[in-house]
């Protein structure tokens, strides 16, 4: 089977090193394996989704040598299948209305091992006279997928083994937002599945995520890809290179580096991909990479400081 992997970039703002990073490995895990890319720009929330950033991250892959092969792929573009999802899952009795504030999940939900916490159920029980008053008092719900006490196991390209109990460690999640969007669970799930992806290349904190997402595949009748989680490009103090703060931003690297063979240069050094920070470019470090030495390429598989 070929491989595909993608490219799914947010268009919430522009590139920093975390993202380069995390594209370069998509990128390399795939070609490496005689494979193409996919483009989808993930613009479910319409409020943060630019049209300027849609482009730039566009001028931004092409200008690293990040080339696609399929796409651009438009989440916008794809409501209709995602309802359809949707209403397969809700036909089957496997979806419930919600009802609970951001107030609400934070006083209720459990500490959870990854970034987000565990539902507890408190929308699961209640009658259809309770759900119905609710609706006439003016509160519009959320949909949560009722999950089962089961275990979700897979073998991440980098992680290793990991396992995930989808009701003590999840809970119950979103498959539709009060608003009316699809939860980007059910987005990704039916997007990779419909675009051939089945390799899925992404940091680390998404990890805990990814169980929740296998059990939609499995639900929907819906492939597994080959998922690959890298470590976490980091600031300093542990924290997360982020859009929002400029971290790291593309501009900044190019004028810092040049080039952007520069750039990629100093990602593939400082994140061991690469045995120095020399100039290059994605095609030079496919001829040196080792996809079964992945495991072993990062000096720490969950964070790697930004330098």
């Amino acid at each position: 089977m070929e491989v595909v992997g993608r490219f799914a970039p947010s268009p919430t703002g522009r590139m920093h090193a975390g993202n380069v990073f995390a594209a370069l490995v998509a990128w390399l895990v795939a070609k490496a394996q005689g494979g193409r890319m996919v483009l989808r720009i993930e613009d479910l929330d319409a409020q943060r989704s630019k049209r300027e950033y849609v482009d730039a991250v566009q001028r931004d892959f092409e200008r690293l040598g990040l080339t696609w092969d399929e796409g651009p792929f438009f989440q916008h573009d794809r409501e209709e299948a995602y309802r359809a999802a949707f209403d397969a899952l809700a036909a089957r009795g496997l979806v419930y209305p919600c009802f609970c504030t951001r107030a609400d999940l934070h006083a209720a939900s459990a500490p959870h091992r990854g970034e987000k916490p565990v539902y507890p159920g408190t929308c699961r029980g209640l009658s259809d006279e309770e759900r119905a008053r609710r609706v006439a008092a003016g509160r519009t719900p959320a949909q949560r997928l009722a999950v089962p006490d089961r275990d979700v196991a897979l073998q991440d390209l980098v992680q290793g083994s990991y396992r995930q109990n989808l009701a003590r460690e999840c809970g119950d999640f979103l498959v539709r937002r009060s608003d009316g969007a699809f939860a980007y669970q059910l987005a990704v799930v039916v997007d990779d599945a419909e675009q051939g992806v089945n390799s899925v290349v992404r940091g680390v904190d998404l990890l805990c995520s990814t169980p929740q997402q296998m059990h939609l595949q499995d639900l929907l009748g819906l492939p597994h890809p080959v998922y690959t989680h890298v470590p976490l490009v980091v600031a300093e103090r542990g924290r997360r290179l982020s859009k929002r703060d400029h971290d790291a931003a593309l501009d900044a690297l190019l004028e810092r580096f040049k080039t952007p063979e520069g750039v990629i240069g100093h990602i593939a050094g400082i994140t061991g991909l690469a045995a120095s920070c020399d100039p290059a470019t994605p095609e030079e470090l496919l001829q040196d990479f080792d996809l079964a030495a992945l495991p072993t390429t990062f000096p720490d598989l969950v964070q790697v400081r930004w330098e």
